[in-house]
């Protein structure tokens, strides 16, 4: 299926601005992440969560007053919300830790948790789940998932440098990179939690974007061949409209899959499925405008190979 018929849009001039926008929405993300902080789930910040289900709808300020009652002032910082869809009277609580507790803590404050919600007899409940990560896993979790995203990018710098040239590594790195950065500023600006399910999305994000890349990149250095007079600018230009077509089915059939989860898929995918959504747009917008952008400005005026 043909969708643009001889594509001749100027990608390459708009690039500048490409570049500003982008760096926009990052700044804007690192000032969010410094004045509010990232928001952690408990894999990586630990803590216990448990989730009940009342019988009959009970207001969430309750629950929370109910929490807040909790001895030692473990409540006074829980997180209460309604969790599941809006009939299923289910509600989250998750307790944080402390720098002090153990995992034997943690499980006295799941505990406890249910203890107050009895004591504070706001309607009758069954525990329909429990979490509970101890202060070791959490940084154990926190320091795989950054060591995961290095080396993934390392090799993604390793292999195109290797399959291609240097110039094109550096682009279709610094366009992973940019969309990561994207991403986690959104994460940050709609407050979801970094969970290890956000983190495979992430690392999903990775791979999704450097294939998109790879694909214009192959279709770069095939024009090289014919068109040896012209500069890398005009190459890449070309490049990007003859494969316009394949890299926005390829995103929006994708994308597709990616909303349907979001709305349908619950809350437990709701983070993964909204990262996955941020991530192949930004995706798709660094294929086209700044991977070739950064390869061409590394380039420069040295000659082609």
């Amino acid at each position: 299926m043909q969708i643009f018929k001889s594509a001749n849009y100027d990608f390459v001039k708009w690039r500048w601005h490409a570049l500003a926008l982008s760096l926009v929405v990052i700044l804007a993300g690192v000032a969010t992440v410094w004045t509010r902080g990232l928001s952690l789930g408990v894999d990586f910040a630990g803590g216990s969560i448990v989730i009940v289900k009342f019988q009959q709808a009970t207001p969430i300020e309750r629950v929370r007053a109910a929490v807040s009652a909790m001895p030692n002032g473990a409540g006074n910082d829980a997180i209460v919300q309604d969790y599941g869809e809006s009939g299923q009277h289910m509600v989250l609580v998750r307790v944080a830790q402390t720098a002090a507790q153990s995992s034997e803590n943690l499980s006295r404050d799941a505990d406890a948790v249910v203890a107050a919600l009895q004591q504070a007899k706001i309607g009758s409940f069954d525990v329909i789940g429990r979490e509970i990560v101890g202060p070791v896993v959490g940084q154990q979790l926190k320091r795989q998932g950054i060591l995961a995203t290095v080396f993934a990018l390392a090799g993604i710098l390793a292999y195109i440098a290797f399959r291609f040239q240097v110039s094109f590594a550096v682009g279709a790195v610094a366009a992973t990179l940019h969309d990561l950065l994207v991403t986690l500023a959104f994460l940050a600006f709609f407050r979801y939690d970094m969970t290890l399910n956000v983190i495979a999305g992430l690392l999903t994000i990775t791979g999704y974007s450097v294939n998109d890349t790879i694909v214009v990149f192959d279709r770069v250095r095939e024009n090289m061949r014919g068109m040896r007079r012209d500069n890398l600018a005009h190459i890449v230009n070309v490049a990007v409209n003859q494969t316009l077509g394949r890299t926005v089915i390829t995103a929006g059939t994708t994308l597709l899959s990616v909303v349907a989860l979001y709305l349908f898929g619950g809350d437990v995918l709701e983070g993964f499925a909204f990262t996955m959504l941020v991530g192949i747009i930004s995706g798709t917008y660094s294929t086209v405008f700044i991977a070739a952008a950064i390869a061409i400005m590394w380039q420069g005026r040295k000659p082609i190979k």
